[in-house]
């Protein structure tokens, strides 16, 4: 399980993905070449002159020839962040979103301003981010028409037997609803719904018409989750589980595996068994990152229900874990071959020496062969030296040798030496 600081650093993170990112986008988008003064004032940062930087953004920030504005105002509220003047940061991060809505300098502004509100203990702005109330609909969307009654049919002449005219038909009876589908075993009931949404902060944390994307309601749960788990968990939940792509619902994932509580858990178990494939793919990998005994358990269960894609990242990730029992079960009962294989060398990776030593008494050619590359990968000398001395088809043994020489220790130079002197 990782650390509380490894958790923080993790986060972090993402702000400075976020801010590179962007600086890649804005070179493929054709932007125009940056101004020296903003050239300068980023030699600047770098160097964490702040005071100067500020100087030289500020100017910048205020020229209308600038055609950088936006970036300036960006760097600007981070040099002010950095220099100790946190009000003055978030005015500029409001600017920014208020003068250049669309600017892709608004998405890293939003993440400083999230980071603001964790150092300054703004839970409210954090739950509002992570929560917002629903966008309001587009300027001129046509209101909802409430469709036409149906048109009935006129009255045919009555027929002998049938209620005269005048006398009310009693209708038939409702039929009951149906009963729920039962949930399938082994999957998680429904999620609670999610808090609502908490009172609009300040305008001086958050303008008007602003509304947080996918990833800051991510950026803002992340850190969230460490006071208000219980809370937090089924939002991350509906965001992984509801959500069309798989960016968000890995980043999600990604949030849930840091927590390490076992609702969060239960849900990345839950996705890795249900989801479309790239994101049980996801889910698998941030499962592994979980701690404890009953991981290897519920990997191999989502093993035995998967496609191709997602074994390979089970045993990649039961690899990450050494997990050598759970591999050599693969090893055992898998009948794809590449699957099988590839296990084989995981669990040479993983330091399973001894039961790959074992298991290349009874194995076919092609197993030898993942055997041999999961010993090398190892550095087993000692166990590529025992199958080289009893291995009686020529190619097999040259490739033991080969990879003795390629390992190059004393004891695989002296057994080689020996070999060549015997021929």
């Amino acid at each position: 399980m990782l650390t509380r600081h490894t958790r923080w650093v993790g986060l972090a993170t993402v702000i400075v993905a976020m801010t590179f990112n962007v600086g890649i986008a804005a070179a493929r988008a054709g932007w125009p070449v940056e101004s020296k003064r903003l050239a300068e004032a980023k030699d600047l940062i770098a160097d964490e002159q702040w005071t100067r930087a500020i100087e030289v953004l500020k100017t910048a920030a205020a020229d209308p020839k600038e055609t950088g504005r936006d970036e300036a105002i960006y760097w600007l509220a981070h040099s002010l962040y950095h220099a100790g003047d946190a009000s003055a940061a978030l005015q500029a991060v409001v600017r920014l979103e208020q003068e250049y809505p669309s600017s892709l300098w608004v998405k890293p502004a939003g993440a400083l301003r999230i980071e603001m509100a964790v150092r300054l203990r703004r839970s409210d702005v954090l739950w509002w981010t992570a929560v917002p109330p629903p966008p309001p609909p587009p300027p001129g969307a046509p209101a909802a028409v409430r469709p036409p009654e149906p048109v009935k049919p006129p009255s045919s002449p009555r027929k002998p037997g049938q209620v005269a005219a005048g006398r009310r038909v009693p209708e038939p009876p409702i039929p009951p609803p149906p009963p729920p589908p039962a949930e399938p075993a082994g999957l998680l009931p429904p999620a609670p719904p999610a808090p609502p949404a908490p009172p609009r902060p300040a305008s001086v944390w958050i303008p008007e018409g602003f509304h947080p994307d996918i990833d800051q309601r991510i950026q803002a749960l992340g850190y969230l989750i460490q006071s208000d788990a219980d809370k937090v968990i089924p939002v991350l939940r509906q965001i992984a589980l509801e959500s069309q792509h798989p960016g968000p619902a890995g980043r999600a994932l990604f949030v849930l595996a840091q927590s390490g509580k076992p609702q969060a858990r239960d849900t990345v178990v839950q996705v890795a068994l249900t989801a479309p494939e790239p994101l049980r793919v996801v889910a698998v990998r941030e499962l592994g990152r979980f701690g404890g005994p009953e991981i290897s358990k519920e990997l191999l269960q989502v093993y035995s229900v998967s496609d191709q894609a997602v074994k390979r990242q089970v045993v990649k990730s039961l690899g990450e874990r050494f997990d050598q029992p759970a591999l050599l079960t693969i090893v055992k009962q898998e009948k794809n071959p590449e699957l099988r294989n590839r296990a084989i060398v995981t669990l040479g990776n993983a330091g399973g020496n001894e039961p790959l030593l074992v298991l290349y008494g009874s194995a076919n050619v092609e197993m030898k062969r993942a055997i041999i590359k999961g010993l090398f990968n190892a550095r087993a000398e000692a166990e590529l030296i025992q199958i080289a001395a009893r291995e009686q088809d020529v190619n097999l043994r040259n490739e033991i040798h080969n990879s003795l020489k390629m390992l190059g220790t004393p004891k695989a130079r002296e057994y080689l030496q020996k070999v060549s002197q015997n021929r």
